[in-house]
């Protein structure tokens, strides 16, 4: 019965929830056991809930359980974005779209890991130890989401949250064969979201199904009061029901395409293929021009590191979290020096040295200035392209999963590891990916076969329900078993 219970998607369940066929307690209790048992294995849980929840017949989500990222601030549970420096916390509110998952019904399974302060495409920059792949535990799940990715595609969680500054949700999403949604910049309170970079950071579903992230985003989005920048959707989430592509434009731009540099071979097939399915469902495919595209992971890791300087200044070991033992030359500097050197992990220090020199006096415009308009020009080819066509349509990530510990030395090599997915983040337009398929072997070389491998789509700003209705008729005619890596 545990493993027929642990097969079900989260919309399934929430029906079987509703009919009484299923107890939230039972279901719940299935998964909690599947981390007990196998989260040794994955280091998916740095926080795990041991309260099982009430009958939740009555309310929309019926008690379906979720796991959520550490970087949402949970009243009375510890919140560390995976670092040192809030080793312990225990924040006294709870983030907005947490919140409103819990008034819908949803309890919650535990916190994820996750890059430290969500910065890293690999999972190996926490504090508590790395993320490993469900499909292979000696590769990486992709980051800084990554303990959301892996708990879904691992059977530990029927659904997660995580959240996507440069493509945090949808690069893991790819890496472990499963589907994860970027929704457009402000359609979800960021409120209680530990901050990164505040400009980009955007909270998201993770899921089995296409359905499953339309149900989700269905109840994360909304305006919030307490955050200026939320809008949430103009209409209501729908769930998706298209079955055919008729009439849809899919663009691919040659600077983000297959033919792009460093896109392996077999996730260059595997995207081909893809197109092939929008084909015979009946879409058009053409190509378009992203010209300032190449240029964005530049831009990007400008603008998000300079952000972050300022947004992680918080961290001074006088206000909360950790604080430096020993008096030192007894003065605040140093205790600010000390707590931070402790507290702090190399990529995200290397981040606030970036960020900070790109914002002093003198190199502020010549950096930063510039970056910004880097992004304006990017909004505006993402613009014109939506002119021509309804999706912009490009691989998640340029590779299959990577070992553990192979780019760890080789920062510029692991930043390229969003070069797909960074546009989208800086022209705040709303991405899905979905898996596409496993990679074949390649002649002469290539991806390991057996990888799954992430397709994307982009939209404009504000077209969630139409997104998602593409991407769900591309899903089902693919067929991808999201459960394989974990039930066979």
């Amino acid at each position: 019965m545990s493993r027929e219970v642990i097969a079900l998607s989260a919309s399934e369940a929430v029906a079987r929830l509703r009919g009484g066929d299923l107890a939230a307690a039972e279901l719940f209790e299935a998964y909690a056991d599947r981390i007990a048992a196998l989260d040794d294995q994955l280091g998916a849980f740095l926080w795990k809930s041991e309260h099982v929840p009430g009958p939740g017949g009555g309310v929309p989500l019926a008690g379906v359980p979720i796991a959520i990222k550490d970087l949402f601030c949970t009243e009375g549970v510890p919140t560390t974005a995976a670092s040192r420096v809030l080793e312990d916390y225990a924040p006294p509110y709870t983030a907005t779209a947490v919140r409103k998952l819990f008034d819908a019904g949803a309890s919650m399974l535990g916190k994820t890991n996750m890059d430290e302060f969500a910065m890293g495409s690999s999972n190996e920059n926490s504090a508590y130890g790395p993320v490993r792949n469900p499909w292979d535990r000696e590769r990486v799940p992709g980051g800084s989401s990554g303990g959301s990715a892996a708990a879904v595609a691992g059977g530990l969680a029927p659904w997660a949250i995580g959240t996507d500054t440069g493509g945090s949700i949808r690069q893991p999403a790819a890496l472990c064969g499963i589907v994860g949604l970027k929704p457009t910049y402000g359609a979800v309170s960021r409120y209680g979201m530990v901050a990164f970079a505040s400009s980009l950071d955007q909270c998201g579903p993770l899921t089995r199904t296409v359905t499953d992230a339309a149900l989700l985003l269905g109840h994360l989005a909304g305006p919030d009061p307490c955050d200026s920048t939320s809008l949430g959707l103009p209409d209501d989430v729908t769930l998706p029901a298209r079955t055919d592509l008729a009439g849809l434009r899919f663009g691919v731009p040659r600077e983000l395409g297959p033919e792009a540099e460093g896109i392996e071979r077999g996730v260059a097939d595997t995207f081909n293929r893809t197109l092939e399915v929008i084909a015979e469902l009946g879409g058009a495919i053409e190509e378009v021009t992203l010209p300032h595209a190449p240029h964005g992971i530049s831009a990007y890791y400008v603008i998000a590191p300079a952000e972050a300087s300022a947004n992680l200044a918080r961290y001074d070991g006088v206000r909360y979290g950790l604080r430096a033992e020993g008096n030192g030359s007894g003065t605040l500097l140093d205790l600010y020096e000390r707590t931070r050197a402790e507290g702090f992990g190399p990529e995200v220090k290397r981040r606030i040295m970036l960020g900070t020199f790109a914002l002093s006096a003198g190199f502020y415009e010549a950096y930063y200035g510039r970056a910004q308009r880097v992004r304006t020009k990017i909004a505006d080819d993402f613009d014109a392209a939506f002119g021509r066509c309804d999706f912009v349509v490009t691989p998640t990530s340029p590779t299959v999963a990577f070992k553990l510990g192979e780019r760890t030395g080789d920062p510029l090599s692991m930043y390229m590891s969003d070069y797909c997915t960074v546009p989208m983040s800086l022209a705040g337009i709303p991405a899905v990916s979905i898996p596409a398929g496993l990679a074949r072997p390649a002649d002469g070389g290539g991806p390991e076969a057996g990888l799954p491998v992430g397709f994307q789509i982009a939209g404009p700003a504000f077209s969630e329900s139409r997104l998602l209705d593409a991407a769900y008729a591309i899903e089902q005619r693919i067929a991808f078993d999201t459960t394989r890596a974990f039930l066979g």
